[in-house]
């Protein structure tokens, strides 16, 4: 997924490339708010976290998710016009900082 969106010209920092292998998933989603990039995950865990930042009143950018079940079935191509749609919102975060993405083919 992170090829086809910066193929299509999106700003793509993968975790791996800012933070070792094995970081906890609390730090890739601190190192997200810090950064003030959105954070793309399918694990929920990450939406656990999510959840319970928004209950102690902090603050993040945003987060894209999906269930994993999707990723496995869904096209790159999807991801890319699910992004693009959401993109063409004038504030896709503004109502609710999760954005819960349903894909197809």
């Amino acid at each position: 997924m992170g090829e086809a969106l910066c193929a299509a010209g999106w700003d793509v920092l993968r975790t791996v490339d800012c933070l070792p292998e094995g970081t906890a998933d609390p730090v890739h989603f601190e190192q997200a708010a810090r950064m003030g990039r959105v954070l793309v995950t399918n694990d929920r865990r990450m939406t656990l976290i999510a959840h319970a930042w928004l209950a102690e009143g902090r603050a993040f950018y945003g987060m894209i998710t999906w269930p994993q079940a999707h990723y496995t079935r869904a096209r790159a191509g999807a991801f890319v016009r699910a992004f693009e749609a959401l993109a063409e919102q004038d504030d896709p975060f503004g109502s609710f900082p999760i954005v819960y993405l349903a894909l197809g083919d």
